[in-house]
């Protein structure tokens, strides 16, 4: 898979920062529409040194924050948004079907779903070796 962004050009994006830009790499984008998106998961990740240090697992919630900053992408690159920030506005349906652990490849997919003003709505799988990790639907609101 061919990388379209990287961490810096993500960056020019997305107003996030290390430790909390949590996307490595954009590897397709459609524009206001979908965008598929990759985490490496290291373990030196800032994350494993309290969460279960005997037990090193990706907190669920992180794992969905991942899916929310690349459908961001996906947003805050069109004209219209570009310098803006995207808010959560609620995670629906969502489920945890895999634990991710050091040396995972998170595969992220993010398709944008309905969009009314600034609100709108993601569908968002994130998966391992093509086994699904965590799906939800996430809403956001446009600033």
């Amino acid at each position: 898979m061919a990388v379209v962004l990287d961490k810096e050009q993500i960056k020019e994006i997305i107003p996030h920062r290390d430790p909390f830009l949590l996307i490595d790499e954009v590897t397709e984008l459609e524009v206001g529409k979908r965008v598929k998106a990759v985490k490496y998961i290291k373990e030196d990740d800032f994350w494993f040194k309290g969460h279960f240090p005997e037990y090193p697992v990706t907190p669920g919630v992180l794992m969905v924050e991942m899916c929310a900053q690349a459908g961001a992408v996906a947003l805050l690159a069109m004209d219209e948004n570009k310098g803006k920030i995207g808010f959560f506005g609620g995670i629906n349906n969502c489920k945890f079907r895999r634990q991710v652990v050091p040396g995972d490849k998170l595969d992220i997919e993010v398709e944008i779903i309905k969009v009314k003003g600034p609100i709108g709505v993601g569908k968002a799988i994130a998966s391992v070796d093509g086994q699904m990790a965590v799906k939800a639907e996430i809403t956001f609101a446009i600033k």
